[in-house]
């Protein structure tokens, strides 16, 4: 947990220096979709009794915390959007991974959902 609090205190310092953010924020965009597709992993993880769940929670509570850290007012629709497009897309790739007759698509499915939540995962563990 130093490391999230070490990255809360930059994001606070920075926040100031580098001005609000804006609804456009590429930065804030790759938070909201790591929300969504930890959101859609989260429930994954809950639909086939996967015990890490606990631990992607916390994930997603981080990435929503920051997330919301960076939301320009009135930028909340827009975030939700990302956000829900995210999750969706995940879901689909969890889906395709879990549930396919065709073993190495799934296989190819279930390294890329891997990968996109470890490349998430990064941006708070990083």
């Amino acid at each position: 947990m130093g490391d999230l609090k070490t990255f809360f205190v930059a994001l606070l310092i920075a926040a100031p220096i580098a001005g609000p953010a804006r609804a456009d924020d590429p930065l804030l965009r790759e938070f909201a979709n790591c929300a969504g597709r930890l959101s859609a992993q989260m429930e994954h993880q809950w639909l086939i009794g996967d015990t890490e769940s606990e631990t992607t929670q916390k994930w997603r509570a981080s990435m929503i915390s920051v997330m919301e850290a960076l939301m320009p007012t009135g930028s909340g629709k827009q975030v939700l959007t990302w956000r829900i497009d995210a999750k969706m897309a995940h879901a689909s790739l969890l889906t395709r991974a879990t549930f396919n007759d065709d073993p190495e698509d799934a296989g190819w499915a279930g390294r890329q959902a891997e990968m996109i939540i470890a490349g998430c995962n990064s941006l708070i563990l990083g």
